[in-house]
């Protein structure tokens, strides 16, 4: 059985969106080049027709990848009884830096430009499961910090 991926409704829809658009617009566009390269003639050396069957395999690979995600997606619910769990918004502080707001998510929705962090995270998964007032540590790549929560929402 497919481990379970947790996300948001937005995050489902996103996915569904991607879908279909990789389905219909991109397949047809890869399908045009291919046509249009099969056109030129002799295959075995024809660079448009090797690019055009490469980008249909990597086409054909995101949208099996998509497919997987949202056979495995289950919508997430936000009730942590005061932990952090996925989904939950939590400020932090590490002391002598002001404090940062993260929302926790599920790596398929993670975008740290938009305050999104994964759960899978050196800081995710220091956070999963604590509540308002621990100080948590956080292995990252250059450093362990210490992180008090200030709040989870």
């Amino acid at each position: 059985m497919t481990k379970p991926i947790y996300l948001t409704a937005e995050g489902i829809s996103q996915l569904e969106q991607d879908l279909e658009r990789l389905e219909t617009v991109r397949r047809g566009e890869v399908a045009a080049k291919l046509k249009r390269a099969i056109q030129e003639g002799d295959l075995s050396e024809n660079f448009g027709y090797v690019e055009a069957k490469r980008e249909q395999a990597w086409l054909e690979g995101q949208i099996a990848e998509i497919r997987a995600k949202l056979k495995a997606a289950r919508p997430l619910e936000q009730n942590h009884n005061g932990r952090v769990g996925l989904g939950s918004r939590v400020t932090v502080q590490e002391e002598g830096y002001p404090p940062e707001t993260y929302q926790v998510m599920h790596s398929a929705e993670a975008d740290f430009s938009r305050g999104r962090i994964s759960d899978d995270s050196p800081i995710g998964r220091a956070l999963m499961g604590h509540a308002q007032g621990e100080v948590v540590e956080a292995v990252t790549p250059r450093a362990t910090i210490r992180l008090t929560i200030l709040s989870i929402q």
